[in-house]
């Protein structure tokens, strides 16, 4: 009988409570840092004769040269087809899913004239290189391959590099095969803050990029935010989360099971229901502990629940709201029924999964939006990944005569505020009407 935590919001402690339950220290301890700067450094200093060296001590094969860590692009083509047929159609319709929606996220350029002839504007472009971090320890994802890769490629970035660890010298078909389906253009069998250290500076074999984006353990985390300033990163994301708001008439089974889909993950996964329904915590409780061995990962699942889950007790569906804007969750389930009157009350989660039938694995694999999603409350200011994290904007300004006569007695009154003299100077010598 597995021992989760139940909360009601009724209760006194229950903000407490609740805030003990969510907290998530992120932040690396003094040795991974350590560890993780000296990679960095070991790298910068060393380039390939560093990643040859540490692919050694961490995945356990010795590459001839550098030139051994890139997986030829015919390796990716050769996954794809030697992959069975299940498989292959079905990366192939998820990405079709995936990159028909993000074909609905481009941001597009636009510009303007004003009445004097001033042209106003921003332009959009594509980075021009992105590097893509793919797990490859206890697990494979090519789900994440897929999510990350194809929205670069609808962005335009005209050049996408995949790192990937393989222990042991193994390549997964699967990842191999989703990289070709995504587009990836070049792909290098490197993992760990190395991997991301290369990325972000560059050495003689893998090419230096403009963003690294890309799930990882927390040394990859921990070098990713290292690395940040020198080039973009997508976030740091913490433990996967689950909350869902039910109002008793959904399946108990269905729900614990959701539950399960995030607490397999880790120990420190998170997985929260609320209801307004007493009575069906109890049902959903039941199903939890009927359902439960018969998981395969049923001692990690057990851990989760017990560490970081809970069953919560709201007053009402307006209560239910305000608890799920204050967690702001990773992936929230809404069901019930009327689940898109219910959105509506939802200020704060990565992704919205409304209604009965939509269960949040639906998201992860195919439904189209994206799973790479904030975490540790960070939806009450982020985003999920998207085309517009592989684009950026310029600003475009082309004053007229006319303009610059009109825009000068504005900016030199307010650089001479500013004791600005050579900026005032500047805007009133194109004021002046002087060619």
């Amino acid at each position: 009988m597995v021992q989760i935590t139940r909360l009601a919001t009724t209760e006194p402690d229950f903000a407490q409570r609740l805030e003990g339950l969510l907290a998530w220290e992120s932040v690396s301890d003094k040795q991974v840092q350590q560890t993780v700067d000296n990679i960095i450094d070991d790298v910068r200093a060393r380039g390939d004769a560093a990643l040859l060296d540490y692919t050694a001590r961490f995945d356990g094969w010795q590459p001839a040269d550098a030139a051994a860590l890139e997986i030829p692009p015919a390796r990716l083509a050769q996954a794809l087809s030697a992959i069975p047929a299940a498989q292959r159609e079905a990366l192939q319709l998820a990405s079709e899913r995936i990159r028909a929606y993000a074909g609905h996220q481009a941001l597009q350029s636009w510009e303007y004239r004003e009445a004097d002839g001033t042209l106003l504007g921003q332009k959009v472009t594509p980075l021009d290189r992105v590097g893509l971090y793919v797990p490859g320890g206890k697990a494979a994802y090519p789900s994440s391959v897929l999510m990350n890769a194809v929205p670069a490629k609808v962005a335009g970035v005209p050049e996408l590099i995949m790192v990937v660890p393989t222990p042991g010298g193994e390549l997964n078909e699967l990842v191999l095969a989703a990289a070709q389906i995504a587009g990836v253009d070049r792909a290098f069998a490197i993992g760990g803050a190395q991997a991301v250290a290369a990325l972000a500076y560059g050495t003689d074999t893998i090419p230096g990029c403009d963003k690294i984006v890309g799930p990882g353990n927390i040394y990859v985390a921990t070098a990713k935010r290292a690395v940040f300033g020198q080039v973009g990163i997508d976030m740091v994301a913490g433990p996967s989360e689950i909350l869902v708001l039910c109002d008793g008439d959904t399946d108990p089974d269905w729900i614990a099971m959701d539950l399960f889909s995030q607490a397999e993950h880790d120990e420190d996964a998170q997985s929260i229901l609320v209801t307004w329904d007493a009575a069906y915590l109890d049902r959903v409780a039941a199903s939890i502990d009927k359902l439960l061995p018969t998981m395969e990962r049923s001692d990690l699942i057990a851990k989760a629940l017990q560490a970081r889950g809970a069953l919560i007790l709201a007053r009402d569906e307006d209560d239910a709201a305000r608890v799920a804007n204050d967690i702001a969750p990773e992936h929230l389930e809404l069901s019930v029924a009327d689940p898109e009157a219910l959105s509506r009350k939802i200020r704060h989660a990565g992704a919205i999964f409304m209604g009965r039938y939509t269960a949040e694995a639906l998201g992860d694999y195919c439904a189209g939006p994206n799973h790479v999603l904030p975490t540790s409350r960070t939806a009450r200011f982020s985003s999920p990944l998207g085309v517009y994290d592989f684009q950026k904007r310029s600003s475009l300004i082309m004053a007229s005569a006319a303009g610059a006569a009109e825009l000068a007695g504005t900016a030199s009154v307010l650089a001479r505020g500013e004791g600005l003299t050579a900026h005032a100077r500047s805007a009133e010598y194109r004021g002046s009407g002087d060619a």
